[in-house]
């Protein structure tokens, strides 16, 4: 009997929190909790392992162009960062408190390398890293819930597409070990 109580109000439970889940999702309360939050912890995750990653780059880069495009990096998204933590707090969202696992493994294998070797594996990195950011950024400001972070995303979208531009250039450059330039 003891059994068959708790088995009955488990289920009443789930029926109760799965009606309330339903009812959020009809009035758009659970989209834009769960979508805002996920671009949130994503952007801020990225955008911590940009500027970890930067510093280590403008430190140990031997090829100008990746050294001030590290520079850049570590520049441009610090200021976006702060731009992202003043919004998230005012909704009441979470950042990351750490760059992405990613972002993570690269760092470890950055720290191992020198020279040539370090500057190709962070211009891929890069390129990678900013493919991903302008997709999530492309996404969110056009299927967003909250209009602020909508237009955040898209406000901030030019930078990162430059910055993938950049990326793209710098590492066209550097794969080949050949030396890049660069003109700003």
């Amino acid at each position: 009997m003891r059994r068959f109580l708790c088995s009955a109000l488990f289920l009443t439970a789930c029926v109760i929190l799965s009606a309330r889940a339903d009812e959020a999702a009809k009035t758009g309360k659970a989209g834009k909790t769960d979508s805002d939050q996920h671009f949130v912890t994503k952007a801020s995750g990225a955008g911590l392992g940009e500027v970890n990653l930067g510093n280590l780059a403008a430190k140990k880069a031997t090829n100008p162009a990746v050294k001030k495009f590290a520079e850049r990096m570590v520049a441009d998204h610090t200021k976006a960062n702060a731009e992202l933590i003043r919004l998230a707090n005012k909704k009441s969202l979470k950042v990351a408190s750490e760059m992405t696992a990613d972002d993570q493994k690269c760092w470890d294998k950055l720290l191992k390398m020198n020279g040539a070797d370090f500057d190709r594996e962070y211009m891929t990195s890069q390129v990678k890293d900013h493919k991903e950011a302008v997709s999530l950024f492309e996404k969110e400001s056009k299927d967003g819930k909250d209009e602020d972070l909508k237009k955040w995303a898209k406000t901030t979208l030019p930078a990162l597409r430059e910055h993938l531009k950049m990326a793209q250039d710098i590492h066209d450059k550097v794969k080949g070990g050949g030396k890049a330039t660069t003109s700003k």
